[in-house]
């Protein structure tokens, strides 16, 4: 039998309940109200048992060929924490980061370039070179089996770029250059790279009605509901039914290209894309595609419809180009120079990604806190320096608390610690810990990470 309370449906997703407004096809899973029982009932634990009454949730950002080391360091903690130039973005937020240094990933050391520096990124797994594809279920998979069944989508594994195929010249499978997500040792995780698509998943928005606003089929609820709820959850409201109306606006145009002469004759004055993207709603603007991403993934965490996420931002052996970066080449050819300016701009950009997904997190009142405290963004690329493919170290970045069972604001540097002290493996234990999936071992190490 369907429950409802103050107007609202509580759905069941798994062996949770959640808040929901229900229209003509479409679902629209509500954020935390004080007002709506099915979130404001008895304080329930977190998976991990120490993280409050709301869920966690982890999510991983993406970037090929690493960074401009010159720039990737922080010193300090908390609001003193003095931030390099690629850093800065995350400068409002810096008590609610870690910057970790020195973690690495044993078994793609010495495997060859590319391809044999990303496939294992998050499981520590042996890679197999041939024509059989053959990895390690990630950190990421291993959470969604765990928890997926609390949530209606087990995980929401997203990209900016289109997977690539084929094998590089040390052969391995191309594949391992473009997913970081891996549900078998066998099978990569499909990753959504149509903005339009993913969002249509949150909201289970199909058939022939996809193309019409989601608002607008639960209108009457939606109003019905900022009636009934007190001053402060209307507010909320307000605002997360505004940003669905941003995000779905946005897709909207995506959807629905230029017509009539006057559009015919802007794109044929116009200067063409250094790179052919793909048709079908992609955006040609990466700027816009990756905050569209992140806002989509933003969404679905505000409204706890998955609370697994990973994000490719470009792949390994991207081709993806910059030019409002003013950077001529394209992403692998610029990070065999990535001590350059442009290269440094071009890290700068994807780290903004985590920062403007952190800020919009942040920016969601969850209980006490933000959603963002009820969160673990972590931000990483396969190697450090693209020159010499260099993987000995790892580029690392969290932010969120994890539902304030992990400390933020420090600097945490592990490269003094020696080999079995400071594999990334040991990080996924002990954030799988937090998160109540509790393994004696997971990829190369039985060991948590210390002092996290």
């Amino acid at each position: 039998m369907k429950e409802r309370t103050l107007g609202v449906d509580l759905a069941r997703f798994g062996r949770t309940r959640r808040a929901v407004l229900r229209g003509l096809g479409v679902t629209l899973a509500l954020p935390w109200l004080e007002s709506v029982p099915a979130w404001a009932g008895p304080a329930r634990p977190s998976a991990g048992g120490k993280g409050g009454p709301f869920p966690q949730r982890l999510a991983v950002l993406f970037m090929g060929n690493g960074i401009n080391g010159n720039h990737w360091w922080a010193k300090g903690a908390g609001e003193k924490m003095k931030l390099g130039k690629t850093l800065q973005p995350l400068a409002p937020i810096k008590r609610k980061i870690n910057v970790i240094n020195g973690l690495f990933n044993q078994p793609a050391v010495g495997q060859g370039i590319h391809p044999g520096q990303t496939g294992n990124l998050l499981s520590g797994s042996s890679l197999q070179r041939g024509a059989t594809v053959k990895a390690g279920t990630t950190m990421d998979q291993v959470l969604a089996g765990r928890l997926g069944e609390e949530t209606a989508l087990p995980s929401l594994v997203l990209a900016c770029e289109q997977p690539m195929t084929g094998y590089h010249e040390t052969n391995f499978s191309m594949a391992y250059s473009a997913h970081i997500s891996w549900q078998s040792a066998e099978s990569p995780v499909p990753s959504e790279v149509y903005p339009a698509h993913a969002f249509d998943s949150l909201f289970e928005n199909q058939g022939a009605l996809r193309n019409q606003s989601v608002l607008d089929r639960v209108k009457a609820r939606a109003q019905s509901l900022q009636q009934k709820v007190g001053a402060s959850d209307k507010n909320k409201l307000e605002e997360y039914l505004t940003s669905v109306r941003e995000v779905e606006k946005r897709i909207e145009r995506l959807r629905t290209p230029p017509s009539g002469a006057g559009a015919g004759a802007a794109a044929a004055s116009a200067a063409k894309p250094a790179m052919d993207r793909p048709p079908d709603g992609l955006p040609e603007d990466l700027r816009e595609h990756a905050r569209l991403m992140t806002d989509i993934l933003a969404l679905a965490f505000q409204t706890d419809k998955t609370r697994i996420a990973t994000l490719v931002l470009c792949n390994d052996l991207s081709s993806l180009y910059y030019p409002f970066l003013d950077v001529r080449q394209g992403h692998h050819g610029a990070s065999h120079d990535d001590l350059s300016d442009g290269y440094e701009r071009i890290s700068r950009f994807h780290l903004s990604q985590l920062a403007h997904l952190a800020t919009r997190l942040e920016a969601m009142p969850e209980g006490e806190g933000t959603v963002l405290d009820n969160c673990c963004l972590i931000f990483m690329s396969n190697m450090w320096a693209g020159w010499k493919h260099d993987n000995m170290k790892l580029p690392v970045v969290t932010a969120g608390s994890l539902g304030g069972t992990l400390t933020t604001g420090r600097v945490l540097d592990y490269l003094p610690a020696g080999d079995d002290n400071r594999r990334v493996c040991s990080l996924y234990l002990s954030l799988m810990d937090r998160m109540g999936t509790k393994l004696d071992r997971f990829g190369d190490t039985d060991q948590r990470l210390a002092n996290l």
